[in-house]
């Protein structure tokens, strides 16, 4: 295949598949359910006890939640690099940016773990009212695969070092770039749904 062939077989939208495993994104589909059904309670919950959501989210810091965005989308950015990396053939840079990514995870989970000691400080708790409830499981969770992410993107960057994957395989860190997108699509939902619409 010539440079020519590769240049329109990459422009031609059809020719492109999925990036990853097919696994990954049954996977995704099954987290993105839970998760949804995580959204709806939120939702009926709100609709239900409005004044309970608005005094709870007014407890919460917006400006912690807020780096927080910020700090998985750069970790995004960082993971998609390591993925247009890869695909380059370069194996030093796409360890680099996963290993970034990974640091953005553990960011994340810091500033997530400070902000849960000032609330139960403060003693808000799970059950403290149906908003705290809400608050713990859903952040929870999300921060549970925030880790899980971390393992994962841990794992093939040491792989990609002792070169399991390169240019002509770049599907291992595809997947795992699927699973974080999906981590931090999912924040960027969550945090609104929490911090500032209540």
């Amino acid at each position: 295949m010539t440079l020519s062939d590769q240049a329109l077989l990459a422009h031609d939208p059809e020719s492109r598949a999925l990036p990853g495993d097919i696994a990954i994104w049954l996977f995704i589909l099954t987290e993105l359910v839970v998760f949804g059904l995580l959204f709806v309670g939120l939702e009926v919950g709100w609709r239900n006890a409005p004044e309970t959501f608005a005094q709870g989210a007014r407890t919460l810091h917006v400006a912690a939640g807020f780096a927080n965005t910020l700090v998985l989308i750069t970790g995004s950015f960082f993971v998609a690099s390591a993925v247009r990396s890869i695909r380059q053939g370069c194996i030093r840079a796409c360890v680099l940016l996963l290993l970034g990514g990974m640091a953005t995870g553990a960011l994340f989970a810091l500033i997530k773990i400070a902000e849960y000691q000032a609330l139960i400080d403060a003693g808000y708790r799970l059950g403290t009212s149906i908003f705290y409830s809400f608050y713990f499981l859903a952040t929870g969770f999300h921060l549970l695969h925030v880790l899980i992410a971390m393992l994962v993107l841990l794992i093939v960057a040491v792989r990609c070092l002792f070169g399991a994957y390169d240019a002509d395989s770049p599907t291992g860190i595809e997947t795992a770039a699927s699973f974080w997108h999906m981590v931090d699509l999912v924040w960027i939902v969550l945090f609104p749904l929490l911090y500032i619409l209540p």
